[in-house]
């Protein structure tokens, strides 16, 4: 494995770029945690980088394996409720700086890059600024959390489709969505909500949803800690209350939940650490 040039994250301020400048901008996605899970274009893009900004959600692994030895490596990761999380506009402010002295310039996001990134600042601040870019797609945390979970999210007889969705605070949803949420078929997916899971199951029951319908918690999906609580939403307080769950978790909510206790082949870890360093 190459090692990298981890450089600590520098801020510019204000920055003025050249109309047209020489460098591009790759808006690449590095998948869920499993570093296999990387696709074929980002893992070009990364060997051919002059300069990687990546988030906090990116493996290790990822950037040791594709990353050119000597290249600049700057962490711009973010947590929600963490002071020495990176500003957006301070990220964007970073990619016009190292666009006007990189030809080549790999931002790195966990995940897939339009699932609830900040995507769009980006591309206005590139756009704007005449930067060109491209935009790889990868594995999302949805998607990857249901396969190594084994619930199929749109498993035919148990539901038709998925909804994505956030409640990272307890005033993000609508009491009229809540009920909508309580009477659909559709199978619920929460990213960033590990910490108000227990609001949002509150909220389901106070709706009255259909007690066949179970809740997951998926945390660290993909990686070797992955761990998978289930349970009856009515049965949350009882089993999974009070629990800390691991950043990053998915929750997953609707009758394909009870697939897991079939289909589940992932390992569940016994270990309790954390697979992606928390930003301090």
């Amino acid at each position: 494995m190459a090692k990298t040039a981890s450089h600590k994250t520098a801020i510019p301020g204000k920055v003025k770029i050249n109309r047209g400048c020489d460098g591009k901008v790759i808006l690449a996605a590095a998948g869920c945690g499993d570093p296999e899970l990387i696709t074929v274009k980002a893992a070009r893009f990364l060997r051919e980088a002059d300069v990687v900004l990546t988030d906090r959600l990116v493996s290790e692994a990822i950037l040791k394996t594709y990353v050119r030895e000597g290249v600049p490596v700057v962490h711009v990761g973010k947590q929600y409720n963490r002071s020495a999380s990176i500003q957006q506009q301070s990220i964007n402010q970073m990619l016009l700086f190292y666009a006007s002295q990189y030809k080549l310039v790999v931002r790195l996001k966990g995940g897939d890059v339009s699932f609830f990134s900040n995507i769009l600042d980006e591309l206005e601040t590139l756009t704007a600024n005449e930067v060109p870019f491209e935009i790889i797609p990868g594995v999302t945390a949805a998607s990857g959390a249901a396969a190594y979970a084994g619930i199929p999210l749109t498993a035919r007889g148990y539901a038709t489709s998925v909804r994505f969705l956030t409640s990272y605070k307890k005033d993000v949803v609508t009491d009229a969505y809540w009920k909508e949420l309580a009477e659909t078929k559709d199978t619920l997916v929460f990213y960033m909500s590990s910490e108000t899971v227990g609001n949002v199951v509150h909220q389901l029951i106070q709706h009255n949803i259909d007690a066949a319908k179970l809740l997951a918690v998926v945390e660290q999906a993909t990686t070797p800690m992955q761990q998978v609580s289930v349970c009856s939403l009515y049965d949350y307080d009882q089993k999974l209350k009070g629990k800390t769950f691991a950043s990053p978790s998915l929750v997953i909510i609707g009758k394909v939940v009870a697939l897991h206790e079939q289909f589940a082949w992932h390992e569940t870890s016994n270990y309790h650490q954390l697979y992606f360093k928390p930003v301090i």
